[in-house]
């Protein structure tokens, strides 16, 4: 399934990446629990946390359309419109941009349903025998 692993491979290393912001930030505010009412560091938290939320699902929904054997142009846009939301979702709680947040969040949701009525339609195909 080499869609699924690349996008897991992208997803892990942006993961990793937030995390080491939080660390950062913790470090230089001196805040080992919480956010110390930091306002960067509640951002950074939530951002790192809402894509862990996000992601396994979007993940979820990418393998097993790969496994149904989904076109690879669907698969490649749809993994990459998602991990553009997701993105653009991070950078925004970073910069407290509320519009960025919407975009991110909307395209984030956008590729969730589109992908979650994909899975659906291949079931239904196959259990109907179409």
């Amino acid at each position: 399934m080499p869609f699924t692993a690349f996008f897991a491979g992208v997803f892990a290393l942006f993961f990793v990446r937030l995390a080491f912001v939080v660390i950062r930030l913790r470090r230089s505010n001196r805040v080992s629990l919480g956010d110390g009412s930091v306002k960067e560091l509640e951002g950074a938290i939530r951002a790192h946390g809402n894509f862990a939320e996000y992601v396994p699902l979007g993940l979820i929904l990418i393998g097993l359309l790969e496994s149904n054997g989904l076109h690879p142009a669907f698969l490649g846009a749809a993994g990459g419109l998602f991990a553009l939301g997701r993105v653009l979702h991070a950078s925004a709680l970073h910069r407290g941009d509320l519009n960025l947040r919407v975009r991110g969040m909307m395209l984030t949701f956008g590729m969730l349903v589109t992908m979650a009525i994909m899975n659906i339609a291949f079931a239904a195909k196959t259990w109907l025998g179409l």
